[in-house]
């Protein structure tokens, strides 16, 4: 009897555990767009809201970045289950196979998750982040961007114990960032050319 009652907390409370970060994060955005909903009414939000995405380009990149981000966070954090040691694999998968030998994706998902994040990243922020239009200060702006979003991720899935640290994730990660930001350096150099002429 003891041992069912433990067991049945146990899963109540790895209930409430698992989605908490999601949880959090829904109710601040809640949180922050409700006073604009009861000013102005729900319908007329949402109104405003897809009004502002057709005619502002400016929206529409913000909105894309935070849709891929939420993404990423949904797959490395929201999403996932609880891990007993965050701490068991460290080094982490560094190929396409792991230590049991089996194929896996793992290193190659790390890379491209990362390449539309920094490309939607400087196109988000190009106004604000991207002062200076050489290469390597973009590749820098790349390693630091991507390594601190993926650092920031690394720890959330150690401190909530979803997922495991990984130094092989920061790595690929942070790869992926600057494969991003390579991406963009050339797009926006081919768009730049193409409004000069």
């Amino acid at each position: 009897m003891v041992e069912a009652m433990g067991k049945i907390i146990s899963n109540v409370l790895m209930a409430f555990y698992q989605p908490f970060l999601f949880v959090v994060a829904f109710s601040v955005l809640f949180m922050i767009v409700f006073p604009f909903a009861e000013k102005s009414g729900w319908k007329n939000l949402f109104k405003e809201t897809f009004k502002r995405f057709k005619s502002d380009v400016k929206f529409r990149r913000y909105f894309y970045f935070v849709f891929f981000t939420t993404m990423i966070l949904f797959k490395t954090l929201f999403y996932r289950s609880l891990w007993l040691n965050p701490l068991s694999d460290v080094i982490g998968v560094w190929g396409l196979y792991n230590k049991e030998g089996n194929l896996t994706t793992q290193v190659i998902e790390n890379v491209i998750m990362f390449v539309p994040f920094t490309v939607l990243f400087f196109w988000a922020a190009k106004d604000k982040l991207l002062k200076k239009d050489k290469f390597a200060y973009l590749i820098r702006q790349s390693v630091k961007v991507s390594f601190i979003f993926s650092l920031s991720i690394e720890l959330s899935q150690l401190i909530f114990r979803l997922g495991t640290f990984q130094l092989s994730d920061l790595f690929y990660n942070t790869l992926g960032g600057v494969l991003g930001g390579i991406i963009y350096y050339i797009l926006d150099r081919i768009i730049t050319h193409k409004n000069n002429k």
